[in-house]
């Protein structure tokens, strides 16, 4: 009887052990699961609105990158809807979650300081990218921060010289009024923005120094959107009417929203009597289109793929403690914190 009873305790024993031992191994085997699932990067990208055209191009192309890196890199996606408030109720809410690296694509573009100052603590890189911060000092403040864009004179000077080419080129059919004189309207992107501000003023400076002559006829911001572009121009077109003999545009998507609008009453529908030359700057797929058929008149390339690559590169680089140019093409401009991506044009 004894002897049994010996015999159970020491069973006792150790199933105890094994159980314990068990539940060890299994918690530990979990650790090693989570640190390996764990064990990538992790990108949050701010978007200013996801509804933009262009933008939502960059988005899918960051999304290919992640594909090309599975397991290595997660990119985790946040639309600002266009509203600086419901951005920063994003960045309230990420920062208290893992973040390795932050693409922002600024709502306010005067925004940068207050990003730089929550983030910094968190010694991450931050790179701001296509809407250009104002506060360039807020980056320099920040060793981790750094611009990725395109220079917006360039763009206008090209989209400008796209249209001094046309109007050199189809005169006859562009100048209605027989007067020698372009008369047109233009499609703002944005009030007190940048790159609205410098494209506007880069296109006419380049048709004035080509010497052609010029009227404006208006100037109204459609926010950079298909919907309010088409509007727009359709509320010009009804106050001008066949006086507008080009539109030009801050970007593409206003450009088709205009195209939209004037075909509803038969221009640009193949017959050069009711034709009017529409000009925008992007090159989206569906514009470039339109310029095949025809139907617009030319765009200014803005790529979407090199952007995305741009900014995860240089996001890693200063993540893995290199120098964020290293190994690449890119070149800093003057203020040794912005690259500029080129553009080029495209007239089909």
């Amino acid at each position: 009887m004894r002897v049994l009873k010996r015999g159970l305790a020491v069973l006792g024993i150790v199933i105890i052990v094994f159980s314990i031992t068990s539940v060890y191994d299994t918690k530990n085997v979990n650790a090693q699961i989570n640190e390996i699932r764990q064990n990538y990067i992790k990108i949050d990208v701010l978007l200013y609105n996801s509804n933009d055209k262009f933008i939502s191009l960059v988005r899918q192309n960051l999304e290919e990158i992640q594909n090309q890196n599975k397991g290595k890199v997660e990119f985790e996606f946040f639309d600002g809807k266009g509203n600086q408030a419901v951005q920063n109720e994003t960045i309230s809410q990420i920062f208290n979650s893992r973040v390795d690296i932050l693409l922002v694509n600024l709502v306010d573009s005067q925004a940068t300081q207050d990003i730089i100052d929550k983030f910094r603590y968190k010694n991450i890189p931050i790179i701001f990218f296509n809407r250009e911060p104002l506060q360039v000092d807020a980056i320099k403040s920040y060793g981790k921060a750094y611009y990725v864009g395109t220079n917006a004179k360039e763009a206008g000077k090209l989209q400008g010289e796209i249209i001094s080419d046309s109007w050199n080129k189809n005169r006859e059919i562009i100048d209605k009024n027989k007067n020698g004189m372009l008369e047109y309207v233009i499609l703002k992107g944005q009030h007190n923005n940048i790159e609205s501000n410098e494209r506007t003023d880069a296109a006419i400076s380049a048709i004035n120094n080509a010497g052609i002559k010029t009227k404006e006829l208006a100037v109204k911001v459609a926010n950079w959107d298909v919907d309010l572009g088409r509007i727009t121009a359709e509320s010009l077109f009804l106050n001008f009417g066949n006086r507008i003999e080009a539109i030009i545009s801050n970007n593409d998507s206003m450009a088709i929203g205009a195209i939209e609008a004037i075909q509803k009453y038969g221009f640009n529908k193949g017959n050069k009597s009711k034709y009017i030359s529409v000009f925008g700057i992007d090159a989206l797929p569906e514009a470039k289109e339109l310029i095949k058929q025809g139907v617009m008149a030319g765009t200014v390339i803005q790529d979407p793929l090199n952007m995305a690559k741009a900014i995860y590169t240089i996001g890693m680089n200063v993540f893995q403690g290199n120098e964020p140019l290293y190994n690449t093409q890119y070149m800093f401009d003057d203020t040794k914190i912005a690259v500029r991506l080129p553009y080029k044009k495209y007239i089909g």
